[in-house]
């Protein structure tokens, strides 16, 4: 199963030691499931580290060995997702993620992804 993780997701793997996330990695680990991610959700997460998780570096590093970092969705794609009642800052994660192939979308973000949860 491939698990699309939103940059909140991949913030709180490597911000947290416990938790969800850290326990989505450790079924990636174990073989259990295939985790994807996106350059924009990687660089999301990097700038959200960056402001509140001191030598953040290696923990996402660590994290991002295990993860798939799929290419960026087509713009059509993510025309779609916006029609889909998204932010723009939130449909290249929809659509990375349609783009992928993933089974599942991974998100905190109840706020911005509840109408699709």
């Amino acid at each position: 199963m491939k698990l699309f993780l939103d940059a909140n997701v991949v913030f709180s793997a490597a911000h947290q030691q416990a938790g969800n996330a850290q326990a989505l990695a450790a079924l990636a680990r174990a073989g259990r499931c295939a985790l994807q991610t996106s350059a924009h959700a990687v660089e999301e997460a990097r700038r959200n580290l960056a402001l509140k998780s001191k030598g953040y570096e290696s923990r996402l590093a660590d994290l991002l060995a295990g993860i798939e970092l799929v290419t960026e969705a087509p713009a059509v794609l993510v025309v779609w997702a916006r029609e889909h009642g998204l932010r723009l800052k939130d449909a290249p994660i929809l659509a990375a993620a349609v783009h992928a192939g993933a089974d599942i979308l991974v998100t905190g973000d109840a706020r911005d992804f509840g109408a699709l949860y």
